[in-house]
């Protein structure tokens, strides 16, 4: 109970004082109540200044929306705080590392957790207790001291020049062979492409503006066979549908991420090849670009990403590369 009133002198007084006040504060108040007795007041008599988890919640969430998350992230990002609070029925306040520490290892044997999930859990909390530490809610956020969560890094998959071919071959349709092409030659992410209005394409120029995470616009930029392969696509649709991919039947809707997933899964199954998906697309795209020798600020400008870190995840350099160049450089 002491080190609780502590610090919530000490939160009080954050405004006012920096750093070295702050910790002579803290000796003063931790010598001067060392042998000092506190009782607890009657839960009639305590009065509420402070706002509960849940007006937290709303508060970090609504600063977050303003940063331009999106709204599947501000999902996410609720129900993970929530259920932290649901398991962990303390003030914000006075959540600890320990407490956190605990948390966390609980969750990951009670729900069978990988450890990419966990540190994904430990992100939002550290997000969380790092605006409460900023707004001024808390003296030092408890996250500080968990540190990332070490996970393995297996080697993601590319297509290879015959898979993308045998797609191509066998996708059945114009609208899926625009789509493969399209995937394929800009590395776009699927929300990304079901997003295009059949005007956002310029194919004077070969390129399009596509609007990503964040609501951040950038363009990207197809190939020769895409553009052909997209104007006879576009010349063999009958709606009148703004959208640049519609489904396959009446009434023509715009094609949503999820009919883009089971297209490609279902392709994939039938031609025999493993794990057909999207995103494949974006990961093969940003690997070759590495491999023939495009630097990695404009990879990382292609694929719209704001850490250069995350486009490195994505390129998996080939291993027969990585082979050639030992032989030139090393010997």
């Amino acid at each position: 109970m002491k080190d609780q009133i502590i610090a919530e002198i000490e939160r009080s007084m954050l405004l006012h004082l920096d750093n070295a006040q702050m910790e002579q504060l803290h000796f003063v108040l931790t010598s001067t109540l060392w042998n000092v007795s506190l009782l607890p007041v009657e839960k009639e008599q305590q009065v509420k200044h402070d706002p509960d988890n849940v007006e937290l919640v709303s508060m970090f969430l609504s600063s977050k929306k303003v940063e331009g998350c999106s709204d599947k992230t501000i999902k996410y990002y609720n129900a993970c705080l929530s259920k932290l609070f649901s398991l962990l029925p303390k003030q914000a306040f006075r959540i600890t590392t320990e407490d956190l520490r605990q948390y966390l290892a609980e969750y990951q044997v009670n729900r069978s957790c990988s450890k990419t999930n966990i540190d994904n859990i430990r992100r939002i909390l550290s997000s969380f207790f790092a605006w409460l530490e900023d707004e001024c809610y808390i003296l030092k956020s408890p996250v500080r001291r968990i540190h990332k969560i070490r996970t393995n890094k297996p080697i993601k998959e590319t297509y290879s020049d015959e898979m993308l071919e045998t797609m191509r071959d066998n996708c059945g349709n114009l609208r899926d062979l625009a789509i493969i092409d399209l995937l394929a030659s800009t590395g776009m992410r699927v929300g990304e492409l079901v997003r295009l209005n059949r005007a956002d394409i310029d194919f004077e120029n070969r390129e399009c503006v596509v609007l990503g995470k964040g609501s951040k616009e950038r363009p990207v930029y197809f190939d020769a066979r895409t553009k052909i392969h997209l104007k006879n696509y576009l010349a063999s649709r009958t709606d009148e549908n703004p959208a640049l991919f519609v489904s396959l039947l009446h009434p023509f809707k715009r094609l949503e991420i999820s009919g883009v997933e089971i297209r490609l899964r279902q392709l994939g199954r039938r031609l025999n090849i493993t794990r057909v998906h999207p995103h494949k697309f974006r990961r093969t795209l940003a690997t070759r670009a590495i491999d023939k020798g495009m630097p990695i600020e404009q990879v990382q400008r292609l694929l719209g990403h704001t850490k250069i870190d995350t486009t490195m995840q994505y390129a998996m350099v080939d291993q027969q590369n990585v082979k050639q160049a030992h032989r030139r450089f090393i010997g």
